[in-house]
């Protein structure tokens, strides 16, 4: 079970998609999970879907108090949060020179400070304890740009070099901070983005050496790896998990 066992793990953006097969995929390894998201209907669902005593909290990783206040429900619930997986995320896909400072603000609010909010607030316990995990979901566009999602592709490269910084900051206090790449994935949101395009689809398969776009089951057990004391001497690192779509 490498060490999850009743350990609390916070995961937002965990009602659908990415987020709530990482939340499922830690429940089988024993972890206590709450389902963080703005959606209360979603995460309700997850969370009676995994069973095990997850718990659905609601979430705008955009709002500080929000954060702060679910953040306290989870260890008021069930404990102390052993790791934090920021998987919470939004984009838009359209050339820049088409977009909107609207949008911009949009992007970057959920994709990094989002992230920067939720570090920050369970840091001051996982210091006190001289342990914890953060696990961030960036993407390969962060790694190497992606065309039309020129803001979503500067927050995403933000979170690799704030969960960097993170990582050399905190690891005089046992906490290790590391960073997961999706490349195109098969979530709700990929296929909104997308508009259901055949041949954009076919296209992204094309160009993965796999052949296929990941599915959410696929980031999870990184995650879960990650959020593990299998992966208690690794910090500071950006895995990419798209089936060789870019390599390090």
């Amino acid at each position: 079970m490498r060490g999850l066992e009743s350990k609390v793990v916070f995961v937002t953006g965990a009602g659908r998609g990415i987020g709530r097969a990482i939340a499922t995929r830690l429940a089988a390894e024993s972890a206590k999970v709450a389902i963080a998201d703005i959606d209360e209907k979603t995460a309700g669902e997850t969370a009676a879907a995994i069973g095990k005593g997850a718990i659905a909290v609601r979430i705008d990783v955009t709002d500080g108090a929000s954060v702060r206040a679910a953040v306290a429900e989870t260890e008021r619930r069930l404990g102390p949060i052993h790791a934090l997986v920021n998987n919470a995320g939004w984009d838009k896909v359209e050339p820049f020179v088409k977009s909107e400072e609207s949008t911009w603000d949009k992007v970057i609010a959920i994709n990094l400070k989002g992230p920067i909010l939720c570090a920050r607030a369970v840091l001051d316990g996982m210091i006190q304890r001289g342990a914890g995990k953060i696990v961030s979901i960036s993407s390969d566009a962060g790694r190497v740009g992606s065309s039309g999602e020129a803001v979503y592709s500067a927050a995403k490269a933000g979170v690799i070099g704030f969960s960097k910084t993170l990582a050399r900051e905190l690891a005089r206090y046992h906490i290790n901070v590391n960073v997961v790449c999706p490349g195109p994935t098969n979530t709700a949101l990929f296929r909104e983005i997308a508009g259901n395009n055949p041949k954009l689809m076919d296209a992204l398969k094309r160009a993965v050496p796999f052949g296929r776009l990941g599915e959410p089951d696929d980031l999870a057990g990184a995650v879960a790896f990650l959020a593990s004391a299998d992966a208690d001497f690794i910090t500071g690192q950006t895995i990419s998990v798209s089936g060789g779509l870019t390599m390090a």
